[in-house]
């Protein structure tokens, strides 16, 4: 069972990560200006919060199985309306729906996926399931951007879409035996959204997301432009990303991943995201092809200990009963890193250089904050 969810985790990434090299030159090719196609891009992560958020509350209500198979059926759907847009305001229109029903997958997953894992394990668990977040990162967008140069962005679209309805026909079969059968005599709590915000534990869990998406944005946004001011091509760019999904896989899948169940989560987490603000900061200051390297190395072990670690801070710092809602906030803060990471920078007009020092500077503090606060464990 716990390798179908890992599946559907991997097909839910893939279909963010195949949007990421084509969407701004499909809104170019229909027509669109500068500010819809930016509008386009971001359209999606603005409606998936919005998902996210929505899928937490039905996931605690109706608990995962249905909002799993909601999501993949409805997401499948949403993808193959591209086939009717022909210009922008359409694809803005479509652009919503996709992120909106796409919300509710990921949430339902890894709450479905943290139930039936047990305690001692939850460290390699949420491991083994980012290993398929980076898969995804290093296949999405190759896939998609080969694909679509030789065939149409709509046709990229289809063939995602035809897995995850696939998936949603195989999950209600596979899936119905192990979901949990919610108690019909004990209404479900209603948990007011400020207790997982009082609880230092599980705001660090959401700041971690946030702050791991934003770094992201970061590097989405000025790397291409730091490759090209040392003189290099684009492929650099390609090949630096492939690097640091690449080891974050190795740090996911080798023997190491047992260090999550071994290492209070709070630790490996400012580790991860002190180790990605590094990296930041010696992108900043390289020169050449061979630093732009071991600057991202860096990055990818950072970004390999900080995913397993926010997953494994949030499991342990709330219950099963309300888990589906925890992670429908976590994955909104993820939406909003990547938005606010790609676009803060914009707004404050920072160059390449001080852009990566200022995204390096934020991170460590953060990391800072978290050791100096940190406490013993507490549920919500």
């Amino acid at each position: 069972m716990k390798k179908f969810i890992y599946l559907i985790i991997f097909f839910s990434f893939f279909d963010l990560f195949t949007q990421l090299p084509v969407m701004s030159t499909y809104a170019e090719s229909l027509g669109a200006s500068a500010f819809l196609t930016g509008l386009a891009v971001g359209m999606y992560s603005l409606s998936n919060t919005i998902g996210n958020i929505i899928s937490g509350f039905l996931t605690d209500r109706k608990g995962p199985f249905v909002i799993l198979i909601l999501g993949l059926l409805t997401t499948g759907l949403s993808l193959s309306l591209y086939n009717l847009v022909d210009e922008p305001i359409a694809l803005l229109i479509v652009r919503f729906v996709h992120g909106l029903v796409a919300g509710l997958t990921i949430p339902a997953a890894f709450t479905f996926l943290a139930n039936a894992t047990e305690q001692e394990k939850r460290g390699k668990g949420s491991a083994i399931s980012g290993a398929f977040v980076g898969i995804a990162a290093i296949i999405g967008p190759a896939f998609s951007g080969i694909l679509a140069s030789r065939t149409s962005v709509p046709f990229v679209f289809n063939i995602t879409a035809s897995f995850m309805i696939l998936l949603g026909i195989l999950a209600f079969f596979l899936l119905k035996s192990n979901q949990i059968k919610k108690q019909q005599s004990e209404p479900s709590t209603n948990i007011p959204i400020s207790v997982f915000f009082k609880n230092t534990l599980t705001l660090k869990a959401f700041l971690g997301a946030f702050f791991l998406m934003f770094s992201q944005g970061v590097i989405a946004y000025l790397l291409p432009l730091k490759v090209q001011s040392l003189g290099f091509d684009s492929r650099l760019s390609g090949t630096l990303m492939s690097t640091f999904g690449i080891i974050a896989v190795l740090v996911f899948i080798l023997p190491t991943n047992r260090i999550f169940d071994k290492v209070a989560p709070i630790k490996t987490l400012a580790l991860g995201i002190a180790l990605m603000g590094v990296s930041q900061i010696l992108i900043s200051q390289a020169d050449s092809s061979t630093l732009l390297y071991i600057a991202m190395a860096c990055y990818g072990i950072g970004f390999g200990f900080l995913f397993p670690s926010v997953n494994s801070l949030l499991i342990d710092s709330t219950t099963a009963e309300i888990r589906g809602k925890a992670y429908g906030y976590f994955y909104a803060f993820f939406s909003l890193g990547v938005v606010l990471g790609s676009s803060l920078l914009g707004w404050l007009s920072l160059g390449i250089v001080s852009g990566f020092i200022f995204t390096g500077v934020v991170l460590l503090v953060f990391a800072a904050i978290i050791i100096i606060t940190h406490k013993k464990p507490s549920h919500v």
